[in-house]
């Protein structure tokens, strides 16, 4: 009985796991092994191509190359400020949803979620007309409040990233807050009241404490995801050449060496190291965020 009971729960699990093999461990293997090779020209190309094993010689290249570091050390710059801005916003929705009625939070809920239902390009296309100063509707808005702004500036061209990406994400990451908070016991809330805590204290006592592991939840997977931004630059390039070069981020630099450059081993490696650089960022921070590791 128990061995059948077993059968059945690999058999449920096997779908995942072969989508995790195929999809994951063996595109990461073959990048591992693709990282140590490097194809070289002679003859200026016309005597063909020769694939030569040079082991880390690849990884030495990227780590020391500038192009690349300084795109990781942009995008971690851009992250330290966006990622709590984000977070902060999600949290203080998700608390209001929280302090309303079950079913005026049910009425507002799709609303807040359809930001994050609109595919990542469609919503980057919108922002981007919206940004437009020949079409879009910000630059005369700013006029008239007599700003004189242009999203596309160099000095801009972050900030309206940032401002993209929050509004998509924003709606995803407060429905997790906010699933966490339905999960913390009422009586708790009730106590507090009780007490005589106001809501604002109840909220930073009470409810922003109990939601602490999704916060660190959330905040891990902004983490992944900011040092993998790319199509958002990807199509402001389009707009502004000249402010988003082609190694503005991380992604954009390896996706030039490998689509653009054809260097697909050098692409390899460069990508190894930034999942490396991925996988110890997220450490980091779960080992001095969560409350177990205090």
């Amino acid at each position: 009985m128990v061995r059948s009971l077993r059968w059945k729960g690999a058999a449920f699990t096997a779908p995942f796991l072969m989508g995790f093999v195929f999809l994951f461990l063996i595109p990461i293997g073959y990048a591992l092994y693709q990282s140590l090779f490097l194809e070289q020209q002679s003859g200026l190309g016309l005597g063909g191509t020769s694939t030569e094993f040079v082991g880390l010689k690849n990884y030495g290249h990227g780590l020391t190359d500038s192009t690349f570091l300084g795109a990781v050390w942009r995008v971690f710059l851009f992250a330290c400020v966006q990622i709590p801005v984000m977070l902060t916003f999600s949290l203080v929705m998700a608390l209001l949803l929280d302090s309303v009625t079950a079913r005026a939070a049910a009425r507002f809920r799709p609303v807040l979620l359809v930001p994050y239902m609109i595919p990542g390009i469609v919503a980057a296309i919108v922002w981007i007309n919206l940004y437009s100063p020949l079409v879009g509707p910000l630059t005369p808005l700013g006029k008239t409040l007599g700003f004189s702004w242009d999203f596309f500036a160099p000095a801009m061209v972050w900030p309206s990233i940032g401002n993209l990406l929050t509004w998509h994400g924003i709606g995803y990451t407060m429905l997790i807050l906010y699933a966490a908070l339905q999960a913390v016991p009422r009586e708790l809330f009730d106590a507090a009241r009780v007490d005589g805590a106001s809501e604002v204290r109840l909220a930073l006592s009470v409810k922003i404490p109990a939601v602490r592991p999704a916060l660190v939840l959330t905040g891990m997977l902004s983490i992944i995801g900011m040092l993998q931004i790319f199509n958002e630059p990807m199509l402001l390039r389009h707009v502004t050449p000249q402010t988003v070069t082609a190694g503005f981020t991380p992604i954009m630099v390896i996706y030039n060496e490998a689509f653009n450059a054809g260097n697909y081993d050098y692409a390899a490696a460069l990508s190894v190291i930034l999942a490396a650089i991925l996988g110890t960022a997220s450490y980091l921070f779960y080992r001095f965020t969560s409350r177990e590791a205090a």
